[in-house]
């Protein structure tokens, strides 16, 4: 199996700014998630930016650096732009590691690239989890999933999904017959589909759910999801989330 890892990371973010150099247990976070994909099977891994201040944390802790344009929409246009300056071929398999993800196992990095390697026939491969606690369900920064019967997704909504509609109107604890799922923002794409996928308009799906994801959906593409086979940790969302980590992290 060989693969890429790029990782988007942007300055700006509304709930915490300058995120991707917060400084966790001593490092900025950034350098965490590059340490994570660096202990996973990754052939290379690029640090994707528009932002100097991150380019310069990055290369002085040794990463391999690509600038790109600013005006990127999603961390998936941002990596279609590396595939391109950097001259991916086209059956390079990327994977997309979000730059707020200072926990991520690499167990989990290597197991999206095997899945997409595993199904030919699918443009993007991705994780889920079993939800377990009915908040979450009901929670817009909890994306949820439903797929087929052979692992494809079907739509990704913030809402709750698949809405049941007689038994949540009389209750909303979580029923066993019916799991619901939880999407795991770790992104598996071939090269030639990231060059396809930036020249795409965005869709109204995309756009009002605020899921990248969504635009390949409304292009007819295939996106195949596996159960994650361990807990991902912890993101980096909200200063809430940063406090946990450095808590986790500084052990």
């Amino acid at each position: 199996m060989s693969f890429k890892i790029v990782i988007p990371a942007r300055y700006a973010s509304n709930r915490l700014p300058g995120k991707a150099l917060l400084d966790i247990a001593g490092k900025p976070m950034i350098q965490h998630v590059y340490e994570r994909a660096q202990e996973s099977l990754a052939a290379h891994v690029i640090i994707a930016t528009d932002d100097q201040r991150i380019e310069r944390v990055a290369t002085e802790f040794g990463a391999d650096v690509c600038m790109t344009r600013s005006d990127h929409i999603s961390g998936t246009d941002r990596l279609a732009e590396v595939a391109i300056k950097r001259k991916f071929a086209d059956n390079d398999i990327i994977i997309n590691v979000q730059g707020d993800e200072p926990c991520l196992p690499a167990s989990l990095i290597n197991q999206v690239a095997d899945d997409l390697q595993q199904h030919s026939d699918a443009d993007m491969a991705t994780l889920f989890s079993q939800i377990d606690q009915e908040k979450h369900v009901f929670d817009p920064n909890a994306v949820k999933v439903i797929m087929d019967k052979l692992g494809y997704a079907l739509y990704f909504s913030r809402a709750p999904i698949p809405w049941m509609r007689d038994h949540f109107e009389q209750q909303s604890t979580l029923p066993p017959e019916l799991p619901h799922y939880r999407h795991i923002g770790l992104y598996g794409y071939r090269a030639s589909f990231l060059k396809y996928y930036a020249e795409l308009e965005p869709c109204v799906l995309e756009q009002e759910e605020s899921l990248e994801q969504l635009r390949a959906l409304y292009h007819g593409k295939k996106i195949h999801l596996t159960q994650a086979t361990i807990d991902p940790g912890h993101g980096v969302d909200t200063q809430d989330d940063l406090d946990a980590v450095r808590k986790l992290l500084l052990g």
